[in-house]
């Protein structure tokens, strides 16, 4: 079986492949995806060859379900999980947090517990702004983690404005952030943050997937037929894989962690990435194209 392609992932030592997966979707009760379902699906992802996982406190199961069906092959994969999160079940992609460092620490201890191991691999702060992370002091609770040997490498799921101030104060190992063709936002920011050694984690690569046959928002995918991409796209090649190839194509979009329960979608998944990143010309046009339809990264000053 053809391997994945990997990438080094910032300063950390490790590397990861450039196809990571995504636990998200373990959120709210769906009728297919059982336990038994994410038994086979989680494997599935380790024997295609996929070698970084991604999860946090409040995606309900997932924890739990990687913890049962993944424990005896945790030396397979780097994993990471989010800290700031309570008990509140996400709604819309979103769920309740408290800021403090205790709930930090709350959040550590249940995740283990769930993972049914003893340190975690990365540990993320999950969205806080700035202001709340100083305010609780929520980088000296992370450090602590790490010097305790509960976590290797810290780090933060963020988006602009806050970004360019977490990435000043130059603390964090890991960034996650969101990009694909269709959110550009952070394009010249993850070029920032990949050249200053940070191991970026891409979420939201696929755009959540073509309305239809994924979760995308048909609002977002319209900027895909307004930029004309469809004349870009290999013979028999989904929107959904073009859209996978371009976050690809960037060099500094580490890991790309996209999440479905369903193997069809991961198999897409894995094969696009094997295609590989889109020719530079390719790349270079879609994104000329993108620009003219509104969809333009913020600059990174």
């Amino acid at each position: 079986m053809e391997s994945l392609p990997t990438a080094t992932f910032g300063d950390t030592g490790l590397s990861v492949t450039r196809l990571g997966f995504g636990t998200a979707l373990s959120g709210p009760a769906k009728p297919h995806w059982t336990d038994r379902a994410a038994d086979r699906l989680l494997n599935h992802v380790l024997d295609a060859g996929i070698d970084f996982i991604d999860t946090a406190y409040d995606y309900v199961d997932a924890e739990r379900r990687i913890g049962e069906f993944l424990g005896s092959r945790y030396g397979e994969f780097t994993l990471a999980t989010k800290c700031g999160c309570t008990d509140t079940l996400p709604t819309m992609n979103a769920s309740s947090h408290v800021w403090t460092r205790d709930n930090l620490f709350r959040g550590l201890e249940g995740s283990l517990a769930r993972l049914r191991r003893d340190s975690v691999d990365v540990m993320q702060l999950h969205n806080p702004t700035t202001a709340e992370c100083e305010a609780g002091g929520l980088v000296d609770a992370l450090q602590e983690m790490r010097r305790n040997g509960h976590v290797r490498f810290i780090g933060v799921s963020t988006t602009l404005p806050d970004l360019p101030t977490y990435l000043r104060w130059g603390v964090f190992d890991v960034m996650q952030i969101p990009y694909s063709a269709l959110e550009r936002e952070h394009e010249e920011w993850i070029t920032r943050a990949g050249e200053a050694g940070v191991g970026i984690v891409i979420r939201g690569g696929v755009a959540q997937g073509e309305p239809g046959s994924g979760r995308g928002s048909v609002d977002r995918w319209a900027t895909f037929e307004r930029a004309g991409l469809d004349e870009l796209r290999d013979a028999g090649e989904s929107r959904s894989a073009f859209v996978l190839r371009y976050t690809l194509t960037h060099r500094h979009a580490h890991t790309i962690i996209a999440g479905t329960t369903r193997p069809e979608h991961l198999q897409e998944n894995v094969a696009a990435v094997l295609r590989g990143p889109l020719p530079e010309d390719t790349y270079a046009e879609a994104a000329r194209r993108l620009d003219r339809a509104g969809e333009r990264p913020a600059p990174a000053v």
